[in-house]
């Protein structure tokens, strides 16, 4: 009985080391874009070792526990031992004991890691302490602050541990103390017969040597039989029991799994994890970019196989490394209390109470003294920038949902906000539009992300070089990360013919990018009038958005009865030809890089188009995003500001500047180089983050990669529309200024059939041409007047061949 019982004891080590080896590499190899148990992953090829379970498993441990799930499969082993080591029956209640230590021990980790670990060298979903560890290290932090809170879960960490292995601390403090002693008792000896056996000659060295080499094999027993005191509970029964176990290795012919599952239990004892938060965070970020930049060849170099439609691989955005130096937990004291006194110097008592720091500022959340208006510490924000020795101190005077004043000091060096962490970021991933656009990080380090279909048009503003054309390309590229070009499609006004022409070629664009601002207005002029047919077609199927539409669409198309153009006359269908059905539509962005060039050459015409697309197009899927360097009124109308209620400034030069982009100041106040208020729509309070930097050989490779999954499907009419309507000196054109009006004149003499549709879809132009087409051919007496049914008759004979 007894052996059967040693056999299943050995089949258990066997299971639970592959178990734990299963969950280390699972745990190892978690890449963010793999399937979890929150999202369901990007589509490319699994990168986890343990395949989808492993991938759904180490998704789950390391956002629920964060860093401390690579205890598990440690602790799995080392149960695994205390069970092989346990000849007697199993005593369920020390195993329930065991593992409430190890529950108690992870979640204490978590805490501790998320209070002092700042980056963790793996992506992980969560903070490096995962939700438990989010939740517990708050709870704690509120009430006890960071050294109690520290204290309180060190204490529970350490009893945890006891709990499960049954660990002395102080036994293992006098084991390590004893065996240094002796290591070192043992170095001095040596050193001094190594000085006696230089001073005497050769013949005296050999019976010291003989001597010195008796006592050598004590030592090394004591050694190797240390480890094995210190596992058991019970130290003198095992060691004669451990003897017989190299015995079944030549059954098993795994000789090397039972050789490495003793130093495994030793892991836990030293608490190698909280450790490494004393240590500087910027070198961990090193660690982990030269680990990434392993896998990025391998990686990119899979993904132009996809021909297909796909979102581009992050891989060819770069991750940089967080190099910016903020300030230490004493100079925030220091610089707290000096805060303090400086206003307390100019007669504004005040405490400060929080203290956020973030990537580029820090704000301190000051409670004014009874009677204190926050006017007079935003008077005092100059004095205060000379006094703290920085470029400049922006207060916030209402901070919603506190009483307090903020006071947002630069940081010594400010760290760089790079896109691909934005992309990777909760935030994003769990954003259902396809047009979520990627703004950057507040002041508290956390992503920011807007979706611009509620906002839902966006005005950008700011001088020269305060990162305005950076924060475009990272829109742009955070919608193309988002969806492909069967969801959203664009058309892009370059006046400076530099910042968006890099994009011409990819298939989310519905035309060239326009550089030429005769153009731009035809092609704004285009979007009213397919704002109205969407509209048209939502009043037919009684939908109210373009999302309501395309569900219906889709939804018809999928139970095989799809849905016929309600605008489409039986009298129209050519032969051979079907009823055309419908199909969901994209989403339209239309980005103007600078508008102040546009209002110069187009004038009126342009902002009263953009008025009526601001107004109307919200529900037909018409977005805008307007930018400008030029800040003035006479470019910002209040017709444009009144229509645009979503804003963001950059760095201005004048209170006037930021009045004209945010009705409010504090533009003025900003640093540049990315920093930008932001204002959402339905409140007044402007929000402050720090935009995402892209370089522009990123932005090249995406655009060369989105060039490799499809070709555009330019819309000719769309830029071609608006110089013809004015060919004739702004009036309407006759039969022999339309290039296209022979051929539709031959088409319809030989079909004996006319109507607007018919021409539009024969020659693919937009309803207005075709409508003036057609109503050349009835003043030339081609065709007969539209009938009380809208029908025509062909008045003209078929053409004679040659």
């Amino acid at each position: 009985m007894e052996r059967v019982v040693h056999g299943l004891r050995e089949i258990g080590l066997f299971c639970y080391l592959a178990l734990s080896l299963y969950l280390f590499l699972s745990l190892s190899t978690f890449d963010l874009e793999d399937p979890g148990w929150r999202h369901s992953g990007t589509g490319r090829p699994l990168a986890n070792a343990g395949g989808l379970v492993g991938a759904w498993l180490a998704d789950f441990g390391l956002s629920l526990l964060g860093m401390m799930a690579f205890l598990i499969p440690v602790m799995i082993v080392w149960h695994a031992v205390l069970v092989y080591w346990n000849r007697v029956t199993i005593n369920w209640g020390v195993l329930a004991l065991r593992w409430a230590g190890f529950f108690v021990t992870a979640m204490a980790g978590s805490g501790l890691a998320y209070i002092h670990f700042i980056r963790a060298p793996l992506d992980l979903p969560e903070t490096p302490g995962g939700i438990v560890g989010a939740e517990i290290g708050e709870w704690l932090l509120g009430r006890f602050g960071v050294l109690g809170a520290t204290l309180a879960l060190l204490v529970v960490f350490l009893a945890g541990v006891t709990l499960f292995t049954g660990m002395s601390w102080l036994s293992l403090m006098e084991t390590i103390g004893k065996y240094v002693l002796e290591g070192w008792g043992f170095v001095v000896s040596k050193g001094w017969q190594w000085v006696r056996e230089r001073r005497t000659s050769a013949p005296e060295k050999r019976a010291p040597a003989g001597e010195k080499e008796a006592p050598q094999p004590r030592v090394e027993r004591k050694v190797r039989r240390a480890p094995k005191v210190a596992l058991p509970e019970e130290p003198e029964e095992p060691l004669p029991e451990v003897a017989p176990e190299p015995e079944p290795k030549p059954k098993t012919a795994v000789p090397e799994p039972a050789e490495a599952k003793i130093p495994k239990p030793n892991i836990p004892e030293p608490e190698p994890e909280p450790k490494p938060a004393s240590e500087e965070p910027a070198v961990k970020p090193v660690i982990r970019k030269r680990a990434d930049t392993k896998k990025t060849p391998e990686r990119s170099s899979t993904r132009p196989e996809n021909v297909v439609t796909v979102l581009p691989p992050l891989e060819l955005l770069d991750e940089g490394d967080p190099h910016g130096q903020g300030y230490s937990e004493e100079e925030l004291a220091s610089m707290s209390r000096h805060v303090e006194s400086v206003l307390a110097d100019f007669g504004v008592p005040v405490e400060v109470k929080e203290v956020h720091p973030g990537p580029v500022i820090t704000r301190f959340e000051i409670k004014p003294g009874p009677g204190i208006k926050g006017s007079r510490i935003s008077n005092l924000a100059t004095d205060l920038a000379r006094s703290l020795s920085v470029p400049s101190v922006r207060v916030v005077e209402v901070i919603p949902g506190k009483s307090n004043v903020g006071l947002e000091i630069p940081n010594l060096q400010r760290e760089t906000v790079y896109l691909r962490e934005i992309l990777t970021s909760r935030e994003y991933q769990q954003a259902k539009s396809s047009v979520t656009l990627v703004l950057g990080k507040d002041i508290s380090g956390r992503p920011v992300v807007a979706d611009l279909a509620k906002m839902p048009h966006l005005l950008v503003a700011g001088t020269t070089g305060s990162g305005k054309s950076v924060a475009i390309n990272a829109m742009i590229l955070s919608m193309v990360y988002k969806a492909g070009p069967e969801q959203v499609r664009m058309i892009m006004i370059d006046p400076k013919m530099l910042e968006l022409s890099v994009y011409e070629g990819i298939p989310h664009l519905l035309s060239p990018v326009v550089t030429d601002m005769k153009e731009a207005a035809s092609a704004l002029r285009w979007c009213v009038a397919e704002m109205d047919r969407r509209y048209r077609l939502m009043s037919a199927l009684k939908v109210r958005n373009l999302a309501g539409y395309n569900r219906k669409v889709q939804e018809a198309i999928e139970q095989g009865e799809p849905i016929k153009d309600p605008f489409f006359r039986a009298s129209d269908m050519e032969e051979g030809g079907s009823w055309p059905i419908l199909e969901p539509l994209p989403v339209i962005v239309v980005v103007i890089d600078e508008l102040a060039d546009m209002m110069m050459i187009v004038g009126k015409k342009v902002e009263e188009l953009i008025a009526r697309l601001a107004q109307k197009a919200r529900a037909a899927g018409v977005h805008l995003i307007l930018a400008t360097q030029r800040p003035s009124v006479d470019v910002l109308t209040g017709l444009i500001k009144a229509n645009v209620p979503t804003r963001i400034a950059f760095q201005v030069s004048s209170k006037v500047d930021s009045r004209t982009i945010l009705d409010q100041g504090g533009a003025e106040s900003l640093l540049g180089s990315g920093d930008m208020l932001y204002l959402p729509p339905g409140t007044g309070f402007p929000q402050r983050a720090h935009g995402a930097f892209v370089d522009d050989h990123e932005v090249l490779e995406v655009v060369d990669y989105l060039k490799q999954t499809g070709r555009p499907q330019y819309i000719e009419e769309i830029t071609r529309f608006q110089d013809e309507s004015e060919s004739g000196g702004g009036g309407e054109p006759d039969g022999e200024t339309d290039a296209l009006y022979d051929d539709a004149v031959r088409f319809v003499t030989e079909t004996r059939r006319v109507s607007i549709s018919s021409v539009q879809r024969k020659f693919k132009i937009g309803y207005n041409r075709a409508a003036r087409i057609v109503e050349d051919m009835e003043s030339a007496g081609v065709v007969s007047e539209a009938e009380g049914n809208g029908s025509r008759t062909v008045l003209a004979p078929p053409p004679v061949e040659d």
